[in-house]
């Protein structure tokens, strides 16, 4: 099976780093997915919501202000100013790590429809 290697690191540190089947990044022109193979580029991202679909075909989910991507046939880097996993083990964990990621998103972005589509993405993903 063809995997994606991703890692997405902050200034804080890295917060993902694994195996991927494949990842939807919020581009700066709008969103665009990334699979095994893909052609070698170079993107800025704009606030929204990382879509990763792991190994086991679950998703994970991680809201950003802004960042960069790079993406070559084997592999992703995401540098991103600000990054939040949304979920968690418990319902008060699910509900914070969507509180963060909101405002996360509301603190970067001046379009409302961006926010409302960020905002959208993360409560399908995090009720999944």
């Amino acid at each position: 099976m063809d995997v994606l290697k991703l890692e997405i690191v902050t200034p804080e540190g890295q917060i993902f780093s694994d195996n991927v089947k494949n990842i939807t990044l919020p581009g700066s022109e709008g969103e665009f997915g990334v699979y095994p193979l893909h052609a070698s580029l170079v993107s800025l991202l704009q606030a929204g919501v990382i879509d990763i679909e792991l190994s086991s075909g679950k998703h994970e989910i991680i809201a950003i202000n802004w960042g960069h991507a790079k993406v070559d046939e084997s592999s992703v880097t995401v540098l991103a100013d600000g990054a939040v996993v949304v979920g968690g083990s418990s319902e008060s964990a699910i509900a914070l790590s969507l509180k963060n990621a909101k405002e996360l998103i509301e603190s970067m972005s001046d379009s409302s429809s961006s926010i409302l589509a960020a905002t959208a993405k993360i409560e399908l993903v995090a009720r999944r």
